[in-house]
């Protein structure tokens, strides 16, 4: 035994912990996060305090809430799945009834001082339910009707009130993480085969239907498909911001324009430019290296998840981490391809990039349990 095994292994528990944090894992998200923070201060124009700053100080919160989180037992976030969730739904139940109006979304809820938007918190609640229900669950009943009717519905119970805010992007979020979840969890792949033959039926049933005395549909939304899938075809009106949007990936070109050059950013061309379409100013500057670069970034982010989920003995951590990691994901899938063009824009940021202030705190926290798994993976 080295010295320094020696050592840490007779440090208060407290130091071994922290000692055994994933600090590659944080040194990743950190890594992420500092981007957000540099292109929030080329997105205003050189101007630190606008956006900047005070990404700058939530990300230094959310990291210290990260691994505050990380030396708690794991079976302490395991005994706190049902509370965590209810308390999640109830708040989703109070923004239904007496939520915050922005933007045309009634996606807030005012608690005092406090502005929160529980939908980000439900990403995580959601996780530690179907992790703790699979732990509870006898493996042998995992794919058995019954037993998968109780997940679905807590999975769906959520989902419905998301979806009436109405945010698609959070919604197909939970739909992922849950998914991944009970995937994992063991859950026949005859199920999800069944639901995604159902989902093209009835995306092939809303197309045949078009025109027809019995259109699923109103005009005005098939006219936004056909926006999605052809932007040139109105490029001044419904297209122009995904147009705008696809010019600025490509002017970057191989290594960008540099640092505060774009001129997509600098002239306006693109809307919500410091939330939503905050990758394309990144491309634009830092060009085919610079995107693919932020990419890596997230990517090994997942690597470092699932290898934490396959280390863990406990099968709670594991589960919820599979749900932490895939519901990463698809937040930053969703957006990249809602950017690019290749998927209708829903209006999701880009995680631990984009200006936010409760979705980068929920992201770290979700991150918490992980390290909270991966410090107490051999329990």
């Amino acid at each position: 035994m080295s010295y320094l095994d020696y050592s840490v292994k007779r440090a208060p528990t407290g130091l071994r912990k922290f000692l055994h944090m994933n600090w590659a894992l944080a040194l990743l998200l950190g890594s992420i996060g500092s981007i957000g923070v540099l292109m929030l201060y080329s997105v205003a124009g050189g101007d630190f305090s606008t956006w900047a700053e005070p990404q700058m100080e939530r990300l230094i919160i959310g990291l210290i809430a990260m691994i505050l989180m990380g030396l708690v037992p794991i079976w302490f976030w395991r005994n706190m799945a049902g509370l965590a969730y209810g308390g999640t739904f109830l708040l989703l139940v109070g923004v239904e009834l007496f939520g915050t109006v922005g933007m045309g979304a009634q996606r807030w809820i005012e608690i005092g001082p406090l502005r929160l938007q529980p939908s980000e918190l439900m990403k995580i609640a959601l996780a530690m339910m179907l992790a703790a229900y699979y732990d509870w669950l006898d493996p042998k009943k995992v794919s058995r009707p019954l037993w998968v009717l109780v997940p679905v519905l807590i999975i769906l119970l959520p989902v419905s009130l998301v979806l009436r805010q109405p945010d698609l992007g959070t919604s197909l979020m939970l739909l992922g993480g849950g998914a991944a979840i009970m995937l994992v969890a063991g859950v026949h792949w005859a199920y999800f085969a069944a639901v995604l033959a159902m989902i093209g039926g009835a995306v092939s049933s809303v197309f045949i239907a078009r025109g027809t005395p019995w259109q699923f549909l109103q005009d005005y939304q098939y006219r936004r498909i056909d926006t999605f899938l052809d932007p040139s075809a109105d490029p001044l009106g419904a297209g122009y911001h995904i147009n705008q949007a696809k010019i600025a990936i490509g002017s970057g070109g191989w290594a960008g324009k540099g640092f505060m050059e774009g001129t997509q950013s600098r002239l306006n061309f693109l809307p919500e430019k410091h939330t939503d379409f905050i990758f394309n100013i990144l491309a634009e500057e830092f060009g085919f290296v610079g995107g693919v670069s932020l990419l890596v970034l997230y990517a090994l982010v997942i690597i470092f998840c699932i290898w934490t989920a396959i280390q863990a003995k406990d099968r709670f951590a594991s589960l919820v981490v599979i749900g932490i990691s895939a519901a990463f994901f698809f937040y930053f899938a969703v957006n990249l391809a809602m950017v690019m063009g290749i998927a209708p824009v829903v209006g999701k940021p880009l995680p631990l990039v984009s200006y936010g202030g409760s979705a980068m705190l929920v992201v770290l926290m979700g991150f918490g349990l992980v390290q909270s798994a991966h410090v107490h993976r051999l329990r």
